[in-house]
């Protein structure tokens, strides 16, 4: 089964953390755009269960990816579809996806109960950094815009060390910082308040 345990700390940054990070960093790291389309239940399933499912459309593939929690991270498991399949699934009509759907089956979520929400527009900088990788965000969504560093690590001890000390290095302040989806569906919440 295509599935890993993602190991990931994240902070949002203002716009003056953002600049500095992207000049002493990522000068040299390529601009990589992504975007992110969001699904969930009508009584918000997924949400309930810590859970969020998403398709990620980059350059031009589509991976269908469903994030639950684990004891060291996020356990993600993915499906790669077809651009017709992916056209399926935000017009309102979820296909079979493998890996994803008994993963689904295993929560009590049906996937013809998925509806498509929105989608977010990342463009991404990153590089290798301390053994970890390093990324900058920049994302727009529902007239939004934010920007966060993340590091991805093999260990959570390695790299929380690694992370505190990169924030510390640029007196960048800890930031309780969501998810991407979470943001996406706060924002969308208040947008519809």
């Amino acid at each position: 089964m295509s599935q890993e345990v993602e190991i990931e700390f994240k902070n949002l940054l203002n716009t003056q953390e953002y600049h500095q990070l992207a000049e002493d960093l990522f000068s040299q790291a390529a601009t990589i755009e992504q975007t992110n389309y969001y699904f969930e239940t009508p009584s918000f399933d997924l949400k309930e269960k810590h859970s969020a499912l998403r398709i990620r459309k980059k350059d031009e593939t589509y991976t269908l990816t469903l994030k639950e929690p684990h004891p060291d991270g996020l356990l993600e498991t993915h499906d790669n579809l077809t651009e017709k399949e992916f056209l399926s699934w935000t017009s309102g009509n979820p296909t079979e996806a493998p890996n994803v759907t008994k993963q689904l089956k295993q929560m009590s979520i049906d996937v013809s109960s998925l509806i498509y929400f929105g989608r977010m527009t990342t463009f991404r900088k990153e590089i290798p950094y301390q053994n970890t990788l390093i990324v900058l965000d920049k994302s727009l969504y529902l007239n939004t815009e934010d920007a966060e560093i993340e590091l991805e690590a093999t260990s959570k001890e390695d790299g929380e060390k690694v992370f505190k000390n990169l924030l510390a290095n640029y007196q960048i302040p800890f930031r309780e910082t969501p998810a991407k989806i979470a943001r996406f569906f706060n924002q969308k919440q208040n947008q519809s308040l």
